[in-house]
């Protein structure tokens, strides 16, 4: 009896399960311990099939690698976790490329067959490029590079050609597996595509290629089981692919783009770069003190999350403030976008963390309907998911974005620290609305300037 396959059938059960409870916040923390007791069977089977390991330098490694993560975990704050995950798309890609890279050095002068060849190929050129996209995704959403589409003449047709090298040293490699400049040329160029299929993306469609890149470093994996010949890493590696994929076309419709415009980047760029339809906007400025009699008045109230509110920290003030109004008998919902913050989830961990409850939060789609006899519309530093211009202004890169529809409540309060437009650029029309008012200041201290005036009324 194959022990070690029977393992590996264990973790791939663990990961199918986990991936499936992650799909709810409520279950999320649970799939994800699950998911890693999946892992951690594939690695001991693996360690246990190994032969002629060198376990210190695995134990080195592990220790290593361990002690980085960890640190990660507790440095890294909540604002920071798209920039984390980018990395981790990245780093895993990378190890990939690695791995794969190593098989080719150890086999190339042994002849290897036609099918290794081409698994390693597709390992490295895909985790390559993922290790490379994920470092400009990272310096996109840092601020080390410009978030808006860095554009050029010809970029895809240079794009194409690149492609077209790549296939031709695909073949040439094949044909002659000795000539190690030609797997030199796969790994320059995939990591040159890695930069320029990602610098055209603009910021406001980071989710979407945080996601993109995790289902690239999870084909990666899967062509780097195919190398080895490892059923657990291909079980894994299609999974991970699979479900980055499924969610990646998810954030598209979440933010009306098409899977080729993320994939090939500036399809559809001079959209873009659009700043929509300019206009004077009748701006009206509120305290934290006339806000709160607004709420005392109001009855239904929902709570518009965005990346303001990740960036002040203020989940917590948050959910102190609609514990106070539910119990003053209120009802109290939150809007969860697909894509607000800066990748996919973001509000959701942000907000569980602050352990306000899951039944509290509501998607697009069922939370819509109810704005139209919501009596307050609080908006904690969302901007575009917001704007009504997607749904009329064709000039707007958003335009045809599925968007909260908040400006259907009877009044919407809106905190932000400035009028500075949100990732896409654009000017949020909702603000100078006649049911629209400002509040302006960091999210926690607003919110917690506004417990202080509720309690006094």
């Amino acid at each position: 009896m194959n022990y070690i396959n029977i393992a590996y059938v264990i973790s791939a059960i663990c990961f199918i399960f986990g991936i499936k409870m992650l799909s709810h916040p409520k279950t999320a923390r649970k799939g994800n311990a699950i998911a890693t007791l999946g892992m951690l069977v594939a690695i001991l089977a693996t360690l246990y099939a190994g032969e002629l390991l060198d376990f210190k330098m695995i134990g080195t490694g592990v220790l290593i690698g361990a002690i980085i993560g960890s640190i990660a975990a507790r440095k890294v704050e909540m604002t920071q976790m798209p920039q984390l995950v980018a990395i981790f798309n990245g780093f895993g890609g990378g190890a990939s490329a690695l791995v794969a890279s190593a098989e080719f050095y150890s086999n190339f002068s042994a002849n290897p067959s036609t099918f290794m060849l081409i698994t390693i190929v597709l390992s490295v050129l895909i985790g390559t490029l993922t290790l490379t996209g994920s470092f400009i995704a990272f310096g996109k959403l840092q601020g080390f590079i410009s978030g808006q589409p860095i554009v050029y003449p010809g970029q895809q047709l240079i794009n194409a050609i690149f492609v077209l090298i790549l296939l031709a040293f695909t073949f040439l490699l094949i044909q002659l597996p000795t000539e190690l400049n030609y797997f030199y040329g796969i790994l320059i160029l995939a990591a040159i595509l890695g930069i320029t299929l990602t610098i055209p993306i603009g910021g406001a469609d980071m989710p979407v290629v945080i996601s993109l890149l995790n289902s690239y470093s999870g084909v990666a994996a899967a062509a780097t089981g195919f190398v080895l010949m490892n059923n657990a890493l291909i079980i894994s590696g299609a999974l991970v692919g699979a479900s980055g994929l499924i969610l990646t076309q998810i954030m598209c419709k979440g933010m009306n783009r098409s899977l080729a415009n993320v994939i090939f980047g500036a399809v559809g760029g001079d959209k873009e770069n659009s700043n929509g339809k300019s206009q004077e906007l009748n701006i009206k400025s509120y305290s934290t003190e006339e806000a709160a009699m607004i709420f005392d008045a109001a009855e239904k109230i929902i709570i518009v999350p965005g990346y303001g509110l990740a960036v002040a920290q203020a989940q917590h003030a948050t959910r102190e403030v609609a514990e106070w109004l539910e119990e003053k008998g209120k009802t109290v919902l939150y809007a969860i976008h697909p894509v607000a913050g800066r990748m996919p989830g973001h509000m959701n961990v942000l907000l569980a963390e602050a352990n306000i409850p899951y039944e509290s939060l509501k998607d697009l789609d069922e939370i819509n309907p109810e704005f139209e006899d919501c009596d307050v519309a609080l908006i904690l530093g969302a901007n575009d998911v917001v704007n009504p211009a997607a749904r009329h202004d064709t000039s707007s890169p958003i335009y045809g974005m599925p968007i909260l529809n908040v400006d259907k409540s009877r009044t919407v309060i809106v905190n932000k620290r400035s009028m500075n437009p949100g990732f896409a650029g654009i000017q949020n029309e909702l603000f100078g609305y006649d049911n629209t008012i400002m509040v302006f200041g960091d999210a926690k201290d607003m919110l917690n300037n506004l417990m202080s005036d509720l309690k006094e009324l």
